[in-house]
């Protein structure tokens, strides 16, 4: 006989817990787990230890069948747009909310995994309408925890609290805390933020993968000396960008930070994840590649082109000299800061 889960527990908000910040939770640094090589496939198999993730299944309402968004690497037409695509388990998008804009508080109900990205997500639960949502979670968020989106502007209780006039400094100390959303004109210099949009209303755009993070460096002031249409961030590349004042960011780190330093362990879990193998040009035949064909492992004198003859190494760039992105203050280091040789075509 099924027996149906246990219901989760519904943390109660007191009036201390909307005033004060999320507690901090110190790691004290990370173990990857690891298995008794019982079977050559997870010999070397390592996994990130994460025993606060839900345990069951999705809440389905926020959910639905991938079936024909993308699957194979094709496009509506049916074509091939990325290679080594096809297969896999199956799965479930999670309708994953990154703009933000409904205000009041929300309680985080739990931690989930979501395997269509490599951050985990919360599910939250607002307190005044009960509606649910998810949004990609903060490291260190757990169950129980408390967030807030000040994207549609401040409260008039906190207003209140401040006695009626918009003090920077501690409008920062009672807004600016971990899982918050809040527009990138309210946070202050200096605080590392993640799922940055670019634009008012259009979302985040920027550092919403596992670990991910964007630090707020300066913001613009126009000639009446308030403030201007710009908030500079810097990036985890090291790329320096404008963003919309008016944008959305959420305050900390992208969760499950220690993703970059799991070991799959073999090829078939690879091909669970829907990522098919690939297969190097010298290996194939003159006619299917380039690099294919000849005696031995030669690629016939030639740099590293694509399938289609393209060059695919040695630093060619695409982006047209005239067309610049104007967003970009400036621009990641590429290749170490070393100049690399033209490619001879």
């Amino acid at each position: 006989m099924a027996v149906a889960p246990p219901a989760p527990v519904q943390a109660s908000v007191s009036a201390d817990a909307v005033t004060a910040p999320p507690p901090t939770r110190d790691e004290g640094g990370f173990s990857m787990k690891t298995y008794k090589p019982r079977t050559p496939g997870i010999r070397h198999l390592r996994r990130p230890i994460n025993d606060h993730l839900w345990k069951g299944r999705a809440y389905l309402p926020l959910t639905f069948a991938k079936k024909g968004q993308a699957r194979g690497g094709r496009n509506n037409t049916g074509r091939v747009t990325v290679r080594h695509r096809g297969g896999g388990h199956k799965r479930r998008i999670r309708m994953v909310d990154f703009s933000r804009t409904k205000p009041g508080l929300q309680t985080v109900e739990r931690i989930e995994h979501d395997p269509g990205r490599s951050a985990h997500i919360a599910l939250l639960n607002a307190v005044a309408t009960g509606e649910k949502s998810y949004i990609v979670a903060a490291e260190g968020m757990r169950a129980g925890d408390t967030v807030q989106s000040y994207i549609e502007g401040i409260p008039s209780e906190l207003l209140k609290s401040m006695g009626g006039v918009i003090d920077p400094g501690m409008l920062a100390a009672k807004t600016a805390w971990r899982g918050n959303c809040l527009p990138m004109h309210m946070i202050p210099i200096g605080t590392l933020v993640y799922n940055v949009g670019s634009a008012p209303g259009r979302g985040g755009v920027f550092c919403r993968s596992a670990g991910t993070f964007a630090t707020v460096v300066a913001k613009e002031d126009d000639t009446e000396g308030s403030l201007g249409k710009y908030v500079t961030v810097r990036l985890q590349s090291g790329e320096v960008r404008r963003v919309s004042k008016d944008a959305c960011a959420t305050v900390g780190v992208a969760s499950n930070a220690h993703y970059q330093h799991r070991q799959l362990g073999k090829a078939g879990r690879k091909r669970w994840l829907g990522i098919r193998p690939t297969v190097r040009g010298v290996a194939m035949n003159a006619s299917d590649h380039p690099h294919g064909g000849g005696r031995g492992k030669s690629k016939g004198n030639v740099h590293p082109v694509s399938p289609w003859g393209l060059p695919a190494k040695s630093g060619h760039k695409t982006r047209q000299v005239r067309k610049p992105n104007k967003w970009v203050v400036l621009e990641r280091t590429r290749n170490q800061g070393k100049r690399r040789r033209a490619n001879k075509t």
